[in-house]
């Protein structure tokens, strides 16, 4: 579920991001405040209003439903993280392979994108984190059979002590902390 999270959220975020960069209009900024919203409602008001549209549709203790409220709650970091690339990114670099005759596409998948690429790795890490680790609204979404990570490991602490929720929970820790080396490695190699 993380990994398709992960690559959900990273494509609407680079979308999103990009298209309030290039963007013109009065709609930027309400465009912007619904896309970063779910950073700045509290997680529990969050939670139940996606429990009770997805209650009414039918997408509590599904895939749908779990791969769907991630992906709300892990846009606005990539949207942050893709932003602040393209702000750091020379437009006058972009302007040059236009005026050489780049199809705006071209422009973007050439120029654009090998540029912002570590801004779209580190988005793509935190959408992987946030659903990785989301448990206040995979608690109103869950059901008996339908379990998050986190979940198991609340349910657990909670009616049982098993060394197993500490040998996961240090799995955890171990996956993040590699993961943020990697991306700092990977980041450093860039420069």
């Amino acid at each position: 579920m993380g990994a398709i999270v992960t690559i959900v959220a990273t494509v609407l975020g680079v979308a999103g991001a990009v298209g309030l960069a290039h963007g013109r209009g009065r709609w930027r900024a309400p465009i912007r405040g619904m896309l970063l919203a779910p950073m700045i409602v509290p997680g529990v008001i969050t939670a139940i209003g996606i429990y009770y549209v997805f209650l009414r549709a039918g997408l509590t203790e599904s895939l749908t439903g779990f791969v769907l409220a991630h992906t709300v709650l892990a846009l606005p970091l990539v949207v942050i993280t893709v932003s602040a690339s393209l702000q750091g990114l020379d437009r006058q670099l972009e302007w040059a392979a236009a005026s050489l005759g780049a199809s705006p596409w071209r422009v973007f998948r050439q120029v654009t994108l090998p540029l912002i690429v570590p801004g779209i790795a580190t988005g793509a890490l935190f959408a992987f984190l946030t659903s990785f680790d989301e448990s206040i609204v995979s608690l109103f979404l869950s059901g008996p059979y339908a379990r998050t990570l986190p979940i198991q490991v609340y349910q657990s602490v909670t009616s049982e002590v098993d060394p197993t929720i500490a040998a996961a929970s240090t799995m955890l820790v171990g996956i993040t902390v590699a993961l943020m080396l990697i991306l700092a490695l990977v980041s450093s190699r860039k420069k």
